[in-house]
């Protein structure tokens, strides 16, 4: 079996079987199953394996409900989003594994207005049954909002001239869809050589809406603690992250919990910091050569693994 076979690429497939296969992973709770790769990776490849799923998306509770046809006595599926974790009352898992990515599916329905390669309305919503789509936030958010997604989410250096855009253009219709919204932040963006690496001007402010409508930065911040919770001393956490905000909370807590010091700015003393957590991988863990020429999205993922050493509760 390979991801290939799957119509969702699961990225890290191999590295993640293969560390899972060697610490004897049984239970595991797959916080964002998504196309549904990673977890049906685990059923195949780890066969004495039972696997938990989390999701809010509609679209994967409904690959949910297929797995669990395939695998009934050994998969359970959860229509939540993975910061409620703690709601599943699961407990003393194996590992619990998040892929921060979004998925080959939602990117590729253009329906879902994630991507500007075809015309769409600019929803963006991970969970569309709730809160407000991409182009309501565009066109309502106040000006602190958006220079917060743009300039802080999306890590556009020209955020000023990006947002006085969108202000001049309420109420045009140009906010509404995929393809002017991306055409109006080209105009506005200076020329950039970005043809040599393919990166469209407009990939950045479109992530930076994205996290901003889907508050994914706070409910990562959320979920980590839980998921360290439910994990059984001796259990692994594993997140694949894709951008560095993300990846930054997530070395953060792992380093927290290991006992280290955050960053430059964290003066707490050697006594003043627990121990719960040794960092399995000190760098994180990258796709190879062969699986970016694969799957060209592969190619900013980041592997971070933690393994609990010491009991801790999500209230600590």
């Amino acid at each position: 079996m390979t991801a290939k076979n799957l119509q969702h690429y699961s990225v890290l497939w191999r590295e993640i079987i293969e560390y899972s296969k060697s610490e004897n992973h049984k239970l595991i709770l797959d916080c964002t199953f998504g196309g549904g790769g990673h977890s049906r990776n685990f059923l195949i490849n780890i066969t004495e394996s039972k696997v938990f799923a989390i999701d809010c998306d509609p679209q994967a509770i409904n690959r949910m409900t297929q797995l669990k046809d395939n695998f009934p006595k050994r998969f359970t599926g959860f229509d939540l989003n993975f910061s409620s974790l703690d709601t599943t009352g699961l407990k003393n898992m194996d590992l619990v594994f998040m892929d921060l990515g979004v998925s080959s599916y939602q990117l590729d329905q253009a329906e879902l207005g994630f991507s500007f390669r075809e015309n769409a309305p600019i929803d963006m919503r991970l969970d569309p049954r709730k809160g407000n789509s991409g182009a309501v936030f565009l066109e309502t958010a106040n000006e602190e909002k958006l220079v917060e997604a743009i300039r802080h989410f999306g890590e556009e250096k020209s955020w000023r001239a990006v947002v006085r855009a969108i202000l001049s253009s309420r109420g045009s219709g140009v906010l509404q869809k995929t393809q002017s919204f991306a055409e109006l932040v080209e105009r506005t963006l200076p020329k950039r050589p970005y043809r040599l690496n393919k990166i469209h001007p407009a990939t950045k402010v479109f992530q930076g809406v994205r996290i901003a409508v889907n508050q994914e930065l706070e409910f990562l911040e959320k979920a980590l603690p839980k998921a360290f919770d439910a994990l059984s001393v001796g259990g692994s956490l594993m997140v694949i992250s894709f951008h560095s905000l993300e990846d930054r909370i997530l070395k953060r807590f792992m380093r927290r919990m290991a006992g280290k010091t955050e960053n430059r700015f964290d003066q707490r003393t050697l006594e003043e910091r627990s121990l719960y957590a040794e960092m399995v991988t000190k760098k994180p863990i990258s796709p190879t050569e062969q699986e970016i020429l694969e799957n060209r999205r592969s190619r900013s993922a980041k592997l971070r693994i933690l393994k609990k050493t010491r009991e801790y509760h999500e209230t600590q």
